[in-house]
């Protein structure tokens, strides 16, 4: 019923900048909080950063003041801004939905395919 699909990785170089973007499918009500996790080969699935409904946001220590999350509340879809990229930013970048409420049914969760950003140095 519902779906994410991320797009904007690519190959970018250490120092540049890169905006990944997402949207949610279906035919939607409600999305209480989106973000984006990313995991490197050999490592877990991390939180990057995640945003509210009402705007709240978090963000990893390790990207703060270098990644801008931000969400369209009417149109469901949700970006990350990332500058000042590093060789350690390379990972497979997820999108993620919580408490996804529609017409006549929810979900507790929801995650994007994944899109590959790969920082070179």
């Amino acid at each position: 019923q519902v779906q994410l699909v991320e797009s904007g990785g690519g190959l970018v170089q250490a120092g540049g900048s890169l905006r990944l973007s997402c949207a949610a499918s279906g035919s939607i009500l409600n999305i209480n909080a989106m973000g984006w996790y990313r995991q490197a080969p050999g490592k877990e699935r991390e939180l990057v950063a995640r945003v509210t409904s009402g705007g709240t946001t978090i963000y990893a220590d390790s990207v703060k003041g270098r990644f801008t999350i931000s969400r369209d509340n009417a149109k469901h879809t949700v970006s990350l801004h990332m500058n000042s990229v590093k060789p350690e930013d390379t990972a497979v970048y997820y999108c993620h939905a919580e408490n996804v409420v529609g017409g006549s049914w929810a979900r507790l969760e929801v995650w994007g395919q994944g899109t590959l950003v790969t920082v070179s140095s």
